[in-house]
């Protein structure tokens, strides 16, 4: 018994008949019958009907071809495997996140698919979204961290974590009780990302409880943010991610209504990515990668 002749088996039942089924697998219809004629001798048992209207399974036949169709999906699978470990072999993977994402989300993965696949070389770019989404379009990157959605039809994107914005504030402010309402809040005057996704959120959130957000500095990087909030500058509204490592001297407490970002993978989706692209995608959604 051999894979053709199972695939051959399976042609013809798909068929109906001996003579599509050759005309598919380009092979004569001789060798079909031979085929079918020599697994029915090794099985000891009839599995086709042949008659004037075609070949149909006998009761045996229909009982087996469940096992034949299980076989041919392992030999598929193990060609798959076998084709992404042989692309894996010097493959290369090019990720741009933003800060953030790249800080607290990437350095696990990558050290676990680093384990996994050797071979593969990776590069590892910071920019703010907008940059990552025209490094993706202009081929310079396969894989971007984002937060979602994006507004890009021309990107595939997958969420692979969730992070809660934080209130921070510093302990100069005096003790805040643990559950807050808009009018606690509504006492503080805020540090903001200058220009960022961010604060767009935070500011849509504000409207959409209808209260007014008092700025004090508009500032370019969340470190920063967070030094000013401990030297009692201000408070401020930052993602999980962005905040930490959160110095003494600043307490974190949640928002009234709970607010949080989305951060997504994403790819060209009308580009043609090699095997290591996809695996460390799977490795991003802590699927297990596929690897001897």
């Amino acid at each position: 018994m051999n894979i053709s002749q199972l695939q051959i088996l399976v042609a013809v039942v798909e068929k109906g008949n001996f003579s599509d089924a050759a005309l598919q697998l380009h092979i004569s219809q001789s060798a079909v019958s031979r085929a079918i004629a020599s697994l029915e001798e090794e099985l000891g048992v009839r599995l086709l009907v042949r008659g004037r209207f075609g070949a149909h399974l006998t009761p045996v036949g229909e009982r087996l071809l469940r096992h034949v169709r299980k076989m041919l999906q392992l030999r598929e699978q193990m060609d798959y495997e076998a084709n992404l470990e042989k692309g894996l072999r010097g493959g290369s993977v090019r990720v741009a996140a933003f800060r953030s994402a790249a800080t607290h989300l990437l350095p696990p993965v990558i050290a676990r698919f680093r384990q996994q696949f050797p071979q593969v070389t990776l590069t590892l770019t910071e920019e703010d979204p907008a940059t990552v989404e025209q490094l993706l379009r202009s081929g310079q990157v396969d894989i971007g961290l984002l937060p979602l959605p994006r507004n890009a039809d021309d990107l595939e994107t997958w969420e692979i974590a969730r992070d809660e914005f934080i209130l921070l504030v510093p302990h100069s402010f005096g003790s805040l009780p643990e559950n807050l309402t808009w009018t606690d809040l509504s006492h503080f005057a805020y540090i903001l990302y200058n220009y960022a996704e961010c604060t767009t959120a935070v500011r849509n959130h504000w409207e959409a409880a209808q209260q007014t957000l008092e700025v004090a500095y508009l500032v370019k990087e969340d470190s920063t943010i967070v030094n000013m909030v401990a030297q009692g500058l201000g408070a401020a509204i930052l993602p999980r991610l962005a905040a930490i490592p959160i110095p003494e001297g600043i307490q974190i407490r949640r928002l009234p209504i709970p607010l949080e970002r989305v951060i997504g993978a994403a790819i060209l989706a009308s580009a043609l990515h090699p095997p290591a692209v996809f695996a460390f995608l799977e490795a991003l959604r802590g699927k297990p990668s596929h690897s001897p």
